[in-house]
């Protein structure tokens, strides 16, 4: 085994061990977040087959690299990373303390193989709906009332803002994005710091990124989205609305031209990743349970 923090290292190649979680196991996302608020020194452990980051915070826990407001997956890269992790625990002092979050339970299988005597407990879910072939198919999908509801939003924001559509070209999407959200009340408002920004800036130069602009007849911004797309899937990363507008729903067209735009794209996954908001079951978005392993040496 190999313990280093060179972020160049070809383990990041390696497949991860639990599918379809997007960017977050990838060297582009976890190199970014570590610049923005990592703290110390990455481990990174490799073998020729496996790769773990890890990540001794400052009050003495060891961690998966990726705290968990921002990081919606975690899992190890390739196969074997549960001996990885079992040996760099047995020499680390007795008492210290491991927690590692955000795992799907292939993740979390993998992990927990190296570990003596600990269990993966669920600790939350991200939701993902199976997409069909059509964006028609998928309003059929939906219940008699859920349909019925979509519409009537779309209607009430074609009648007050006009035809609402994903605009192109938008300049400074990202800052369009921050705005938005720094317009939301309580915690969501602040959780826009300066740091996130410049991190969501960041997250917006990789390929896989994708910033969705809403606007009606005027093209004023009202709404937008920050997601990951892949061959597979598409995933929902974060999202604001004008509260000025709010009773236009715009947050929910928002979701229409999205869930349009993946099914046209091809993608047969929608992931809304972390969060039980009741809209997601509303829309027919199906649990992924995610696992915590927690203890000490």
């Amino acid at each position: 085994m190999r313990i280093h923090d060179e972020w160049a290292t070809a383990g990041f190649a390696l497949p991860a061990a639990a599918a379809d979680t997007s960017v977050f196991p990838g060297r582009d996302f976890l190199s970014r977040w570590w610049a923005h608020f990592g703290t110390g020194q990455p481990r990174l452990l490799e073998h020729d087959s496996a790769l773990l980051p890890l990540w001794h915070r400052p009050d003495g826990t060891l961690s998966l690299v990726g705290d968990e407001d921002l990081t919606d997956y975690h899992s190890p890269l390739g196969a074997g990373a549960g001996a990885l992790l079992g040996g760099y625990l047995n020499d680390l002092p007795p008492g210290t303390r491991f927690r590692f979050d955000s795992l799907p339970s292939e993740a979390a299988a993998e992990l927990a193989a190296g570990i003596n005597g600990v269990e993966a407990v669920r600790h939350g879910a991200a939701f993902r709906i199976d997409l069909p072939a059509s964006f028609d198919d998928f309003l059929a999908g939906l219940s008699k009332k859920e349909r019925h509801e979509l519409r009537r939003k779309y209607r009430r924001f074609e009648e007050v803002l006009g035809r609402p559509r994903l605009l192109g070209g938008t300049p400074d999407p990202v800052g369009v994005f921050v705005e938005l959200h720094r317009l939301a009340a309580g915690r969501k408002g602040k959780f826009m710091t300066a740091k996130r920004e410049s991190f969501f800036r960041e997250l917006a130069l990789l390929p896989a990124t994708r910033v969705d602009i809403l606007a009606g007849e005027a093209e004023t911004p009202v709404a937008a989205s920050i997601g990951f797309q892949d061959d597979r899937a598409y995933y929902l990363y974060n999202s604001a609305y004008d509260p000025r507008v709010a009773a236009s729903s715009p947050g929910m067209v928002l979701l229409w031209k999205l869930f349009e735009s993946a099914i046209e794209g091809g993608s047969v996954l929608f992931d809304f990743l972390k969060g039980d908001e009741d809209y997601k079951l509303r829309l027919g978005a199906q649990p992924r349970p995610l696992y915590i392993l927690e203890g000490r040496t």
